[in-house]
């Protein structure tokens, strides 16, 4: 729902992935964002209208995505998919981050872009400790990106797990995803991304705060 930038960016990541795909905008000028070789279905209403809903193939989708310009809309929308037709995964986008949080912890995900936005600029400008990209609901397991002291460069990430007690769930290398084996060894300017209990965040960041202890 809502073609848009994101929207029809979507659309066309979708259907290059071989998904059937269908875009849902109140305004019928907003379908110009796609490419004229789009083969998806678009659909003239109002994206939370079961009508129009219906009209999309709702009963048949895989997935839905609430992408308007609107808070509200957006919500109520994927509310209708989630809890009418049972739609498997869901997701809204939404401004506010205060309602963001809110509509997370009702089970309904979403992507609070101030807060996404936010948060990416600080972990640019702000690279040290950790900052946390997922924690499972039962606040037993997070996933943080973790900033690494650059004597680390070098060293195996089976030492870091070592040393953290952490198990590394992926590294950001130049831009690019890279899944790491035991036997990987850490580069100058590498994110690394680790999955750890919460209560073991404070030693982890002082662990790779300072270079490595020499026989760890």
């Amino acid at each position: 729902m809502g073609c848009g930038r994101v929207g029809s960016t979507l659309a066309h990541n979708f259907e290059e992935l071989g998904h059937t795909v269908a875009v849902v905008d109140q305004d019928p000028k907003s379908f110009r964002r796609l490419a004229s070789d789009f083969a998806g279905r678009t659909v003239t209403g109002i994206g939370f209208d079961q009508g129009t809903l219906l009209e999309a193939g709702i009963e048949e989708a895989g997935a839905f995505a609430a992408v308007s310009s609107g808070d509200n809309s957006n919500i109520v929308a994927a509310r209708v998919a989630r809890e009418v037709y049972q739609v498997p995964y869901v997701a809204a986008r939404i401004y506010d981050p205060g309602r963001a949080e809110i509509y997370s912890r009702l089970g309904i995900p979403t992507v609070g872009t101030v807060r996404w936005t936010a948060d990416q600029m600080l972990r640019r400008l702000l690279p040290e400790g950790s900052r946390t990209d997922w924690v499972d609901g039962t606040g037993t397991v997070r996933l943080a990106q973790v900033a690494v002291n650059p004597g680390w460069a070098g060293v195996s990430v089976e030492r870091v797990e070592r040393a953290t007690g952490v198990r590394a769930a992926f590294i950001d290398r130049f831009g690019e995803g890279v899944l790491p084996t035991t036997s990987t060894l850490l580069q100058d300017g590498d994110v690394l991304h680790v999955l750890m209990h919460p209560g073991d965040t404070r030693h982890v960041e002082r662990t790779l705060a300072e270079p490595p202890q020499k026989g760890r």
